[in-house]
């Protein structure tokens, strides 16, 4: 059975519907719904978590994925402005690829399909979790109080890269 989120002549609609459903309206819904109280509580920081592909497209197609990860960039930008002025601060958190279950279990079902990828990662590896999360936590706090409507990326150079060293 091919990947349900694949390249646009695989992805079928139902798929399609449920990326979206989970990565830009969940992020809709949450600032729907959060945003009131920040703004009730006198300011506050959203942090929306992009990726990395919203910037550039992925190299393995995953249409439904990075389209909603696009979404979520351009929503946080004009909900940044929109707020802004009331102390609501809207920033979208762009991760790189990052070491999880999900996505080592996805390289260790083909060998070699994480040296492939490797190659590509300027730091020659991928972020831990504690590394995006320390940037989330910087973007949650008044140090970060004039970063406001930021592509925030985490991405261990990725975005800047053409080609590696390697």
């Amino acid at each position: 059975m091919p990947p349900d989120d694949d390249s646009i002549l695989i992805t079928e609609p139902e798929a399609w519907d449920r990326v979206q459903a989970v990565n830009a309206k969940g992020v809709y819904l949450c600032c729907k719904y959060g945003i009131p109280y920040l703004l009730k509580a006198g300011g506050g920081s959203v942090i929306n978590v992009a990726s990395f592909v919203a910037l550039m497209g992925a190299a393995t197609s995953q249409i439904a994925y990075t389209a909603s990860k696009g979404a979520v960039l351009s929503m946080s930008r004009e909900l940044a402005v929109q707020f802004a002025r009331q102390g609501v601060r809207v920033n979208a958190l762009c991760p790189g690829p990052v070491e999880t279950p999900l996505l080592m279990r996805i390289f260790n079902a083909d060998p070699g399909a994480y040296e492939r990828r490797r190659a590509h990662l300027p730091m020659g590896r991928l972020a831990k979790a504690r590394e995006i999360a320390n940037a989330a936590l910087f973007l949650a706090s008044d140090e970060s109080s004039y970063v406001n409507g930021a592509t925030f990326l985490v991405d261990g150079g990725i975005t800047a890269a053409y080609v590696t060293p390697e």
